[in-house]
């Protein structure tokens, strides 16, 4: 048997305070115990207590206030959501990501503003085409533009829906990418922005249907063989 490493141990720490807050034995915004108590009640060296909870904060778990000390910022376990998310199957989530969006397209319509419309122009631009950059890159401009229609809600709790449901929509444009589906073309995408700027809900929403219908029908398609 291979002795610990401090990497396996950092890991293992980790494993064992995510549990304890998301078990609630510190609530949310509740300041966690210093590095010395930790590390008694773990049984692991200070270093590794260090490691444990720097990892801990880039998972967003914790957050390190300097002269303050450390607080707990989510109970929560996102990978655990995610997992359940991935576990819905593709359909589920083009249908979730498509009830996001049109009620955000919706919203926008009647809450946007010039300056607002112009932001969302200079995104779509920015998007590009699939073929002029890395599939990650394309990724990350795709979900900018459709996040700063959300945005444009005006509806703080779909932002964070979105911010949440991200890692999934990654997987659902991924999808497209990788030749599964159809991938929306740049004058879709125009459609979806002309629809909010008409300043009809109904109009903006019917436009984000119409945008993800060719993705339902592949679908179909494919579940039917």
């Amino acid at each position: 048997m291979q002795p610990a490493t401090r990497t396996n141990l950092a890991d293992s720490a980790a494993d064992s305070l995510r549990t304890e807050i998301v078990g609630g034995r510190w609530a949310l915004g509740e300041r966690i115990p210093n590095e010395a108590a930790l590390s008694e009640m773990l049984s692991v060296s200070r270093g590794t207590v260090r490691e444990a909870v720097r990892a801990l904060v880039s998972q967003g778990f914790l957050e390190t206030r300097q002269g303050s000390g450390t607080y707990v910022t989510s109970t929560v376990d996102p990978g655990a959501a995610l997992m359940r998310m991935k576990r819905a199957g593709l359909r589920d989530l083009w249908e979730a990501r498509t009830a996001l969006d049109a009620e955000a397209a919706r919203l926008a319509a009647m809450r946007h503003t010039p300056a607002g419309l112009q932001r969302i122009r200079r995104l779509l631009e920015e998007r590009g085409k699939p073929a002029e950059s890395a599939p990650e890159d394309f990724i990350r401009r795709d979900i900018a533009f459709h996040r700063g229609i959300v945005e444009m809600s005006g509806n703080r709790a779909m932002v964070e829906l979105y911010d949440f449901f991200t890692a999934s929509i990654a997987e659902t444009i991924n999808s497209t990418l990788a030749g599964e589906l159809p991938e929306p073309d740049t004058t879709a995408h125009t459609a979806i922005l002309e629809g909010i700027a008409s300043g009809n809900p109904d109009h903006a929403a019917a436009t984000v249907r119409a945008f993800m219908a060719p993705v339902f029908l592949e679908l179909d398609r494919l579940l039917s063989q």
